[in-house]
């Protein structure tokens, strides 16, 4: 086995193009990752409250990185250009979106294998649905974890104390 990243900015990831993006370029920014899919009950009340975080402290150093994945429900179906028009069009998300991964199991992506690695709940590893999310520190260390249920404007305060 690889040696594990010391952060998350050690890691490369495709955006929904196809391009590689070095996860450095979030150096010094706190950063939310979240699974997404287009066709789950929590999709519209998720995308809605994410905008809405995003909006308010991306001027402050949040990023969002949005992860689509068909693990759950076949609930993300489509194409990569297809998330991106659901996405853009229906919410008018200005976060990244990137390539469809696969949160659990053996292709799990090193992004995802590296935020399981912590310590974290009842669950263990596993991913449980759409819409989990990590918090990540500016120094690229995984400092929460939450359900899928958990509504993204409950995480404020965690994100306002990491952006202090």
């Amino acid at each position: 086995m690889t040696d594990q990243p010391k952060s998350i900015h050690h890691l490369t990831v495709k955006d929904a193009n196809g391009k590689d993006v070095d996860l450095s370029i979030y150096k010094g920014k706190v950063v939310l990752i979240v699974n997404v899919a287009s066709k789950c009950g929590l999709t519209n009340s998720n995308y809605s409250e994410l905008n809405q975080l995003y909006t308010k402290y991306k001027d402050q150093g949040l990023e969002i990185l949005a992860f689509p994945c068909n693990q759950f429900g076949d609930e993300e179906p489509g194409s990569n250009e297809q998330i991106l028009e659901f996405v853009c069009t229906r919410f008018k998300s200005e976060f990244p979106v990137f390539d469809k991964i696969e949160v659990n199991g053996e292709d799990t992506a090193p992004v995802y294998k590296f935020l399981k690695s912590g310590k974290w709940g009842i669950f263990g590893d596993d991913i449980q649905w759409n819409f989990a999310k990590f918090l990540v520190d500016k120094n690229g260390q995984p400092v929460g974890r939450y359900y899928p249920t958990t509504s993204p404007l409950t995480i404020e305060r965690d994100v306002q104390k990491l952006l202090e």
